[in-house]
């Protein structure tokens, strides 16, 4: 039995991402932006999708070996779980090649609002922005996904829309993997449709277009029930008269019958 020995350079390489890890486990969103989940028709496998504001937030770490992207997405008033809604990218400058984590694949809520896609195309920009040249590492897909067919095809074309091969080893599209692919062949887009970003004086604008809505409703709210309170004191006094009306008409029923009995 033989021992296989690692050369040094080797062993560099692999422990260098363990280490950026370890370095900068402890990263969280420095920056952040607003954006805007437009208002969708309501999809039978996701549910409903109205008008959402959620938070995107990101920070960067470099170093001469290794380069850092994190981000996420923050829902206010909704907790997620910790995989969820977190895409990092990492850049090994040794070996010129990327990495995308978590390992467990992309994971977003609230599902079919363009989240996923949009964090793609950050990381993809970003990436392409400094090294065009390197290489994503490929990965094996997670099989749970191709249970169902229509999240497997979600998925797929998911992928395919930024540039990356999926391709499958069984006849069942059950063993998936996404190969090796150059930075600079990947797209950068997301659909717009779906997902903007909103501008802090953008926001501003909303806010008072809001407030004066409001205000509008409210006057109108008002008029509305001046009018409900005057068609309420017209409809007691049109009953205070039938009232009296039908008591004056009994009066007088009574009066004839007492006339016509003691003549």
């Amino acid at each position: 039995m033989t021992d296989t020995q690692t050369s040094p350079d080797a062993t560099a390489e692999k422990t260098a991402p363990e280490a950026a890890e370890s370095l900068w486990s402890d990263v969280h969103a420095e920056h952040h932006k607003m954006l805007r989940l437009a208002p969708l028709q309501t999809d039978r496998a996701t549910g409903g999708r109205p008008l959402r504001f959620v938070e995107f937030g990101y920070a960067e770490r470099h170093n001469k070996q290794q380069s850092l992207l994190r981000m996420s997405i923050s829902l206010p008033g909704q907790r997620v779980r910790k995989e969820q809604n977190h895409l990092d990218v990492w850049v090994d400058h040794v070996s010129k090649r990327v990495h995308v984590g978590p390992d467990s694949g992309l994971q977003v809520e609230p599902l079919n609002r363009g989240i996923g896609r949009f964090l793609a195309a950050q990381g993809i920009s970003w990436a392409k922005k400094h090294w065009s040249g390197y290489t994503v590492d490929g990965t094996d897909l997670n099989n749970k996904d191709a249970l169902n067919e229509d999240t497997r095809l979600r998925r797929d074309h998911f992928l395919k829309q930024h540039g990356f091969e999926v391709a499958y080893a069984d006849a069942q599209h059950l063993k998936g993997s996404v190969k090796d692919v150059r930075v600079g062949d990947l797209v950068g887009d997301w659909n717009t449709e779906k997902l903007q970003f909103v501008e802090i004086l953008e926001a501003a604008q909303m806010l008072q277009s809001a407030e004066q809505n409001l205000a509008e409703q409210e006057v109108k709210l008002k008029q509305q029930e001046e009018r409900v309170g005057k068609f309420k004191r017209e409809d007691a006094g049109l009953r205070f008269t039938i009232t009296c009306l039908v008591a004056f008409a009994v009066f007088q029923a009574g009066l004839l019958i007492w006339i016509a009995t003691h003549r």
